[in-house]
């Protein structure tokens, strides 16, 4: 599942549209579709749409033993 699907779901999680969450992260929602389309985001953005639906965002590598990197 690519990053852009991860974020539909959670709109859809969210009970949130898309566009209100662009709305949320003071984007139009024309830009971020776009953003969307590119599905390039850094940390940091992911963090900050995690934020604006209620969740938390976790980005790091699992051993099979449960170390995290």
């Amino acid at each position: 599942m690519t990053t852009s699907e991860k974020i539909r779901v959670l709109c859809v999680r969210a009970g949130i549209s898309v566009a209100e969450l662009a709305r949320r992260l003071g984007k139009s929602p024309q830009n971020f579709n776009a953003k969307m389309r590119k599905g390039n985001f850094s940390i940091a953005e992911l963090e900050r749409i995690a934020a604006a639906v209620g969740c938390t965002y976790e980005n790091h590598f699992i051993w099979i033993d449960g170390d995290k990197i």
